[in-house]
């Protein structure tokens, strides 16, 4: 067998060692997971980060220092410099320059959800899926500046059919078939810390996602890459499927972005704390890049200006806009330039020698991963502008507390309220029930004042309040 013979040639014969005592359909897996593997990649990835050591040398923070962004104003709609970007933005959408990106590849695990997280429901009164919410953002861009505006969604192997599944069973929630992509995240074997893969089973090898990184490579091996050139696409609006608020496109940002020649832009947020869990965005030797909060010291995650701020207050909450031209670059054959892999120790459950499946109680094996901030020190420019957490901000991550679906549902009506505020709807005083504004009657406060404008509903302020 030719695909034995060639992991035999790269001392990884041990893949195939239950070969015989499998059916044919257990044969047929492990070749194609076997297949999937790029041994010489994987091989260089051994040799650095695992028998070299690679991911636990101490790293060099001396020189490390607060990136610069481009701080919000007061009031978008009279500060000069937004307004200017702001009209950039929309430009790029009419022409159909624009394309939503968004990474949903998990499961609803830590939500005690059995199912893709897009398909978990989060909105206060309809409980409206995260697909479905950003289905109807994505819509509501088509109409205003009348462009096709593509959707593009990398899936999992493990949710891919699923995920796939549910957009046909809703119709696609309004969008044209053809205008949403699928397709999946590429894969990583686990290797232990001889560097030899894991199997999980007799006829399953570990594998797992190559992290929110491995994007880039997914979109060119799918061929997204090659549809977005053809149909003119110059700009990914790139943003994870946990966070029901963010903006799918946002033209000030795609503005910014544009005038000012980057070729990859974030999304910031102020920290809230010391020790939130957001990465910092950072300059080392003139570089621009993202420092994980678990890598961050503790004396410059406490670090305080003058006036008392946090001095590495800007925080990544994974919200991006990506030049085309540049993400090409980092995935094209024989590329000088490429995302690095990093390491992750964890235990991973085996097969021993006799056939049998346990599970660690200690890390035995490493997992590859690679992180999309990780192309910003590759850009030629690189921009950070401020967001509010309002505005872009409210993932839903764990059951029950911070970024809970209860905090983000609070987050939405509190979010709804100031709309009303500023349409002048004067809500009752005390006033507790839920209140839910469809993507479709409005985005933002803006487009709120102009369907309000354009038709006031008569509110029942008895029961919680739909607008859709």
């Amino acid at each position: 067998m030719e695909l034995k013979q060639l992991f035999e040639s790269h001392g990884q014969g041990q893949v195939f060692r239950f070969w015989d005592e499998l059916d044919e359909t257990q044969q047929a897996n492990l070749s194609s997971q076997a297949s999937e593997i790029d041994l010489d990649e994987l091989e260089n990835l051994v040799a650095t980060l695992v028998k070299g050591g690679g991911g636990h040398d101490e790293e060099d923070f001396s020189t490390l220092k607060p990136a610069p962004y481009i701080s919000i104003p007061e009031n978008l709609d009279t500060d000069p410099e937004w307004k200017e970007a702001k009209e950039l933005g929309e430009a790029a959408l009419k022409a159909g320059k624009v394309a939503a990106f968004t990474v949903a590849g998990g499961q609803g695990t830590r939500l005690g959800y059995d199912g893709p997280k897009g398909t978990f429901p989060v909105t206060p009164i309809k409980s409206k899926s995260l697909f479905q919410v950003f289905a109807e953002k994505i819509q509501a861009a088509r109409v205003r500046y009348s462009c096709a505006l593509p959707w593009f969604v990398m899936t999992s192997d493990i949710n891919h059919t699923a995920t796939v599944a549910f957009f046909e069973e809703n119709a696609y929630f309004g969008l044209a078939e053809g205008s949403v992509t699928f397709f999946r995240q590429g894969r990583m074997p686990a290797v232990d810390l001889d560097g030899k893969i894991i199997l999980e089973d007799k006829g399953s090898i570990a594998m797992s996602p190559d992290g929110h990184g491995g994007a880039l490579r997914a979109l060119d091996r799918s061929g997204s890459f090659q549809a977005m050139v053809d149909a003119g696409i110059e700009v990914l609006s790139y943003f994870q499927v946990d966070n029901p608020l963010v903006q799918p496109v946002d033209p000030y940002f795609i503005g910014f972005h544009l005038k000012s020649g980057s070729t990859l832009s974030s999304k910031m947020l102020p920290k809230a704390y010391e020790k939130e869990k957001l990465g910092h965005f950072c300059v080392q030797d003139g570089i621009n890049k993202v420092v994980e909060y678990s890598d961050m010291p503790d004396e410059l995650c406490a670090l305080r200006d003058p006036d008392g701020q946090l001095s590495f207050r800007a925080g990544s909450i994974a919200i991006h806009v990506i030049s085309v031209d540049f993400a090409r670059s980092l995935v094209a054959p024989g590329s000088s330039v490429s995302l690095p892999f990093h390491r992750a120790d964890k235990k991973i459950p085996f097969v021993d020698e006799n056939g049998n499946v346990q599970k660690a109680d200690t890390p035995n094996g490493v997992k590859f991963e690679m992180f999309v901030f990780d192309a910003i020190p590759f850009a030629k420019t690189s921009i950070v502008i401020e967001t509010t957490r309002l505005a872009d901000f409210s993932p839903v991550k764990n059951a029950e507390g911070i970024d809970s679906p209860e905090s983000c549902k609070a987050d939405q009506i509190k979010l709804f309220k100031q709309w009303f505020e500023a349409a002048g709807i004067e809500l009752p005083e005390g006033y507790d029930l839920p209140i839910e504004v469809s993507p479709l009657f409005a985005t933002d406060k803006q487009s709120f004042l102009e369907s309000w404008s354009a038709k006031p509903v008569e509110l029942d302020f008895s029961k919680p309040i739909y607008l859709g």
